[in-house]
C-alpha cells in the first residue's frame, strides 16, 4: 500500500500523518506543495494540519491554489482516496472537494485539547473499523475549526450519511456539532481533530488509528 503525504510551507503535522500511515504497512512518499504532479501508484493521499502558508489569507486558501492541489483534485475525481485532518480539512474545502466552509472558532479562542468525538457512520472507507455511536478520544488544535453550512447542506449531509464524526460538547461553534465529514463517493475524508495524534501509547492514547486501519483493511481487499 502506498501512500502520499502534501508538505506546504507551515505545515507542522506532515510527520505524524506519514507516521500513522506507516503504521499500518503504507509505503509513505512526503511531496512537496511546488510538485506538479503525484507519485505513480498510490492509494491514498494525505494533507496534514498546520498552519500552510502561515495562514495569511483565508485558511487553507493558498495552499488550494499550489500546483500539487490540482493534481490532489484530478486523483480524487478519479475515485482516489484523500484524507485531510485540521488545516488539510481546510484546504479540501478550499478545493471544493468538500463542501461548507470553516471560520473563526466561535470563541474567538484557539482550541488546543482532548476532544471526545461520536462516529455518526461505520459505513465509509476511512471509518470502518469503528462502529456507528463509538466514542473517542483524539486531539483538537485549531483556531478556525467552526465547520459553517446552511441547513439544506447539513440535512444532505445527514440524510446521505456523510457526517463521519460530531463533536460530544462542541468546542468551536460547528454547525450541527459537525468533526468530520466524506465527499459524495466518500472517498474522501476532511476533519478538523488529528487522529494522528492519537495512534500510539505515548500520544496518551490510539482512539485514532481506527482511521488507518480502516482504510488499510479496504486496500487489503482490493
Amino acid at each position: 500500500m502506498k501512500a502520499a503525504v502534501i508538505v506546504f510551507p507551515g505545515s507542522n503535522c506532515d510527520r505524524d500523518l506519514a507516521e500513522g500511515f506507516r503504521q499500518e504497512g503504507f509505503d509513505v512518499s512526503m511531496v512537496w506543495h511546488k510538485d506538479t504532479s503525484l507519485p505513480q501508484g498510490m492509494d491514498v493521499i494525505g494533507i496534514p494540519g498546520g498552519f500552510s502558508f502561515g495562514d495569511y489569507l483565508r485558511c487553507g486558501a493558498i495552499a488550494a491554489q499550489s500546483p500539487i492541489c490540482r493534481a490532489v483534485v484530478d486523483y480524487a475525481h478519479k475515485g482516489g482516496h484523500v484524507l485531510g485532518f485540521c488545516n488539510g480539512f481546510q484546504v479540501l474545502c478550499e478545493t471544493g472537494l468538500l463542501p461548507g466552509v470553516l471560520m473563526r472558532n466561535a470563541g474567538l479562542k484557539f482550541v488546543c485539547r482532548q476532544q471526545v468525538l461520536r462516529v455518526e457512520t461505520a459505513d465509509s472507507p476511512f471509518t470502518n473499523a469503528y462502529s456507528k455511536g463509538d466514542e473517542v478520544t483524539v486531539p483538537i488544535a485549531h483556531h478556525d475549526g467552526n465547520f459553517s453550512a446552511d441547513a439544506d447542506l447539513v440535512a444532505r449531509l445527514r440524510g446521505e450519511d456523510r457526517v463521519a464524526f460530531s463533536y460530544v460538547g462542541n468546542p468551536n461553534g460547528s454547525t450541527g456539532d459537525i468533526a468530520g465529514i466524506l465527499s459524495e463517493n466518500r472517498r474522501v475524508l476532511g476533519m478538523m481533530p488529528h487522529p494522528e495524534r492519537a495512534c500510539e501509547p505515548a500520544h496518551g492514547g490510539t482512539d485514532g488509528q481506527g482511521v488507518f486501519k480502516s482504510l488499510a483493511g479496504i486496500l487489503a481487499l482490493a
